[in-house]
């Protein structure tokens, strides 16, 4: 196995001259992923950008992309709606519901900047009451799903989510948490920014209303692809945030008439085509190595290696007190600030990064990750503690 992760790894060339432990910030993008965007763009501007031509080879590129999503995350293919990012996908799920006056908005207290600030403008534009829920607390002992139900109102019309925390690598039972809200009549958002690509996921089986996930974090395609997965029995209830072009059907005269059936009524137009072709090879170069569950058995299995590496450096404080069940391993030092670290590590070519709020390191582990370079990591942060 070991020898064929060496083999897998040639394939992504950022992997050759670092040490790499970012991919919740963004995956290296495989090579073929790379080939399939300048490939396709070229040929789109041999055929010419705009014609009959270019749209009889460029739409069933794009329905093979939506496809590939729906495929790892175990939905029909009309649910899928291509986005740029979890932000756009958030957006759209967030703006899309017809909030009434005195509403309320559940959000966890570890979820993303972005998706605060987006919850905040509706609170203040309809009057909507926006509360977090303490999850954070729920890291190593307490069960998120009955604090969420303690937070609930009759009033909730949305709770939000994130279903791998971004800060502490906590795995929420998100279909425990759906039925919660389900009983309670309340939607539920689940931000996937750090869970498409690293676990393995049937959100039809889980139940949840909203999934916004992004293409170039675990699944390693490139920056500016993502998607919102949108419940089919939600979707007449949610109404286009943004509205353009490919999500309309338009009468003979070219006027308006209705929204799309499917996923695509939440689209705009002019979608950047070979980013979408680079996310499906990305895809596919994954599954050469394994299914979804194996590549995240192998996760799970880095992670736990590196969180007792970590617990036995007495310098040194997990944040969970049992191994991960995520890619993501945070910690903290007792006698020195992250960011040091953080900095010095990158001098000697490990990449990690900082998270504010726990004030802590983060490292990020794939199925592409060496335990040679979870040794490295060890070792620079033990030398680094003794200097």
């Amino acid at each position: 196995m070991t020898m064929l992760l060496h083999r897998h790894r040639e394939q992504f060339p950022a992997l050759a001259n670092k040490t790499y432990f970012n991919y919740g910030g963004q995956g290296p993008m495989p090579q073929g992923a790379m080939d399939a965007i300048t490939q396709s763009q070229a040929y789109i501007q041999q055929i010419g950008p705009f014609g009959s031509e270019a749209y009889r080879w460029i739409a069933p590129q794009i329905e093979a992309t939506r496809v590939a999503i729906a495929l790892e995350l175990n939905v029909p293919t009309p649910a899928i709606t291509l986005t740029e990012n979890v932000t756009v996908g958030c957006n759209i799920a967030m703006w899309g519901i017809e909030w009434r006056t005195g509403d309320h908005l559940l959000l966890s207290d570890c979820e993303h900047p972005g998706v605060i600030a987006t919850a905040q403008e509706i609170g203040r534009r309809f009057a909507v009451e926006v509360t977090t829920c303490p999850l954070m607390a729920t890291l190593n002992e307490a069960d998120p799903v009955a604090v969420i139900a303690q937070h609930l109102r009759p009033n909730t019309r949305l709770v939000v989510l994130s279903h791998v925390f971004w800060n502490t690598g906590q795995v929420l039972p998100l279909d425990k948490i759906a039925e919660v809200c389900r009983t309670n009549h309340s939607l539920l958002l689940v931000d996937a920014a750090q869970s498409a690509g690293a676990l393995p996921l049937n959100l039809t089986e889980l139940g949840v209303d909203f999934y916004a996930f992004t293409g170039h974090k675990w699944l390693c395609g490139p920056a500016g692809v993502g998607g919102l997965y949108v419940r089919p029995e939600t979707r007449e209830s949610l109404k286009p945030t943004f509205i353009g072009l490919n999500g309309i059907v338009v009468d003979s005269q070219g006027q308006p008439v209705s929204w799309q059936l499917d996923g695509r009524r939440y689209e705009v137009s002019t979608l950047a085509y070979p980013l979408y072709i680079g996310l499906r090879e990305a895809i596919a170069i994954h599954r050469q190595w394994g299914t979804a569950e194996e590549r995240y058995q192998q996760i799970c299995r880095h992670s736990e290696y590196l969180w007792k590496k970590l617990t036995a450096l007495p310098e040194v404080k997990c944040l969970r007190t049992s191994p991960p069940q995520s890619g993501i391993v945070s910690f903290q030092l007792t006698n020195h600030q992250p960011l040091k670290l953080v900095q010095f590590l990158e001098s000697q070519g490990l990449l990690t990064r900082t998270i504010a709020n726990p004030h802590c390191i983060r490292v990020s582990l794939h199925y592409l990750t060496l335990e040679s370079e979870i040794n490295q990591l060890v070792d620079v942060i033990q030398n680094f503690c003794q200097i």
